[in-house]
């Protein structure tokens, strides 16, 4: 069994070896290496007795099987979300064969500085928990993210609060508890400057990834997104 010592020493030596002080991405990394030791922790507590995943019940996709799952899935979104898309409320990334991620913009999701899903991004929501309630072999990592205002302690809490409010939420409109997994990315992981507005904009977001559980490689899924 992994000790939580063990775990939280991998993490010192993960963040300390990849981040040099005068690393001008050392924020970033230390918000990947983090994040990657937060979901072992997650894996490690939701193994069962026996040493399986809990969530390895939902079953596992073989061969061409996968990318044909996967391509249905993403053409149910693309359909059931068209008008969030235009509006640009949503974004759908095909990461791989295996990997669909759902990009929500934290301006349609959540007021400022709120954890509580605004009620007009409701409906949105449940569709998503449709979909990914019908397509139940996938394992949903919910990823919180945030820009740079504020502290770097709030930001982080944060962005833990917002996964949590969606993961919650997938789970009351059918999302079995066993598949999904919280992270908090806080300020860590941008994908513009924090130094304009419109920046600031896209870096404030939820992220869910739906990856497939693999034949073979059922552990693959349950690794979280670095």
């Amino acid at each position: 069994m992994i000790s939580k010592k063990l775990i939280a020493a991998s993490a010192a030596f993960i963040i300390t070896a990849g981040c040099a002080v005068d690393d001008p991405n050392r924020r970033t990394k230390t918000g990947a290496a983090i994040g990657a030791v937060v979901g072992a922790v997650a894996g490690h507590q939701t193994n069962s007795k026996n040493g399986k995943f809990a969530g390895a019940a939902v079953g596992a996709l073989t061969g061409a099987a996968v990318g044909r799952y996967m391509d249905n899935q993403q053409k149910q979104f693309e359909r059931q979300l068209a008008a969030e898309r235009r509006n640009a409320d949503i974004s759908l990334t095909r990461i791989d064969e295996d990997t669909l991620r759902i990009d929500v913009s934290s301006n349609a999701s959540f007021a400022v500085d709120s954890a509580s899903i605004q009620s007009s991004f409701r409906n949105s929501l449940s569709r998503i928990s449709g979909i990914t309630s019908e397509y139940d072999k996938t394992v949903v990592h919910v990823i919180g993210h945030t820009d740079s205002t504020g502290s770097e302690a709030y930001n982080q809490q944060l962005s833990e609060k917002r996964a949590n409010a969606v993961a919650r939420f997938l789970n009351q409109n059918g999302v079995d508890r066993s598949r999904l997994y919280m992270d908090g990315r806080g300020e860590q992981q941008p994908v513009a400057s924090n130094r304009s507005a419109a920046g600031r904009d896209q870096n404030r977001r939820v992220e869910i990834y739906l990856k497939a559980v693999v034949k073979g490689r059922e552990k693959d899924a349950y690794r979280p997104p670095v």
